[in-house]
């Protein structure tokens, strides 16, 4: 078992080599890009090769995302590139299967390596961890069949310890929470649309100005199911009246608070059970 200094060493060994050349980073503004980045930029300059950050716009993506990517992209002080792509049109994800993460990875990376090699870069790294492996990740499948690389898995580094190193590095987003698409917010084979996925990211934005460090707001038709971890019920209590009052608003008949609390992937439970 490696020490967490000898998984240091190793990503910087790694990160050191790939930037020998030109090369370009997925980039969504959260803790493992972010990390990736900063490592790549710093390296970079030593080789005196040049690094793009490269971030995919989607209807999937909250706003709030992207220009969380573009504020920390500057900070680090990377060239950055936004793809504005209609990943609900085509991805042909529009009944969300359940190999959705891999059919959206395929479509969003094949985009971002032509807009890496139209700057003449064949290097695509991107910002899996090791615990990734642990989950269901069908977008794995994707990244490996298009050579897509992956820094911190090789690495062996875990989740907690990316933001601890991005701690390290000063890296502003080292805890922040993760954000994947909005698409997870709702079951397989619901029928997803710009506009259920806009009022989902307006809920959540909503519920994230109360303080609460894990949200999720899973969208079951007519009833809002609510995760908050467990230590914030009574918050979420608290503020029961203005939740379900702006909730109805967006279109919702049914407000619910999930007892089991905040569960990473908890819409792939039956997925996994067949496993």
């Amino acid at each position: 078992m490696e020490t967490y200094e000898e998984k240091c060493r190793n990503l910087h060994q790694i990160m050191k080599k790939l930037t020998m050349r030109d090369t370009a980073v997925a980039f969504s503004g959260g803790a493992d890009s972010s990390l990736l980045l900063k490592l790549a930029v710093q390296l970079a300059e030593e080789n005196q090769t040049k690094v793009y950050a490269i971030t995919a716009s989607t209807e999937l993506h909250p706003a709030s995302d992207i220009q969380m990517a573009a504020k920390i992209a500057g900070e680090i002080g990377a060239e950055h590139e936004v793809l504005y792509l209609n990943e609900l049109e085509n991805a042909d994800i529009s009944c969300n299967p359940s190999d959705r993460c891999y059919r959206c990875k395929k479509y969003l990376f094949q985009a971002m390596q032509k807009a890496a090699s139209d700057r003449q870069i064949d290097i695509l790294l991107e910002g899996t961890n090791a615990d990734d492996l642990k989950v269901y990740r069908p977008g794995l499948k994707a990244l490996s069949e298009l050579g897509i690389i992956s820094p911190l898995m090789e690495a062996g580094m875990t989740k907690q310890e990316v933001r601890h190193l991005a701690r390290e590095y000063g890296i502003t987003v080292a805890d922040r929470p993760a954000s994947p698409c909005l698409a997870t917010r709702f079951p397989y084979g619901a029928k997803l649309t710009a506009e259920k996925l806009k009022r989902v990211e307006q809920g959540e934005e909503f519920l994230k100005r109360f303080g609460f460090y894990n949200v999720r707001l899973r969208d079951h038709d007519d009833l809002a199911r609510i995760e908050v971890d467990a230590k914030d019920f009574p918050l979420a209590c608290e503020k029961r009246e203005e939740i379900v009052q702006y909730l109805c608003r967006l279109g919702f008949d049914y407000v619910t608070l999930d007892l089991a609390g905040f569960r990473s992937g908890s819409m792939d439970l039956h997925v996994r059970k067949r496993q």
